[in-house]
């Protein structure tokens, strides 16, 4: 019987099928409470996803829909396993990880962040990478300090 009428892709075109890995931080997997419950959640649905998608009857339907969930669900299963649990800080004396910080931009804006996880990050939500320039900059610094990350100098101005 010809390739042509079989149901079956090749397994060359089901290794086309295998998402390359997530790439994944060499920093160490520093997270928040709320930050591992959120990889937790994420790890949690991308297993739903993959099972609903290995119920699929078609076999190159089955590849092509639980192709994203499980590069997904490898990635959060490995986020979930390194996550370093970090105590939320004990003082406002100075900026650490899980802190939250105001600082005073050179060209006159404030801004306020906490320092987080990476996979936790979301400016837009006030929220950054503790490997970031500025946060990395801004660490053990204490109100009033100055810091610079590239050509951007900040002012400490407040922390909580």
């Amino acid at each position: 019987m010809s390739v042509a009428f079989t149901k079956e892709d090749s397994a060359e075109t089901a290794a086309e099928l295998m998402l390359p890995d997530r790439p994944i931080s060499d920093a160490p997997n520093l997270v928040t409470p709320d930050g591992l419950e959120a990889l937790q959640r994420q790890r949690d649905a991308a297993r739903t996803a993959y099972e609903l998608a290995m119920a699929i009857e078609d076999v190159n339907e089955r590849r092509r829909q639980a192709a994203g969930p499980l590069r997904d669900l490898r990635y959060y299963a490995e986020r979930v396993r390194t996550a370093q649990l970090m105590a939320a800080p004990t003082g406002t004396d100075v900026v650490a990880f899980g802190t939250t910080v105001t600082f005073a931009r050179d060209d006159g804006r404030t801004q306020t962040y906490t320092i987080v996880g990476e996979d936790e990050a979301d400016p837009k939500a006030g929220t950054i990478s503790y490997v970031s320039p500025i946060a990395g900059a801004l660490m053990g610094k204490s109100v009033g300090d100055l810091a610079s990350a590239g050509a951007l100098e900040v002012e400490v101005v407040a922390i909580a």
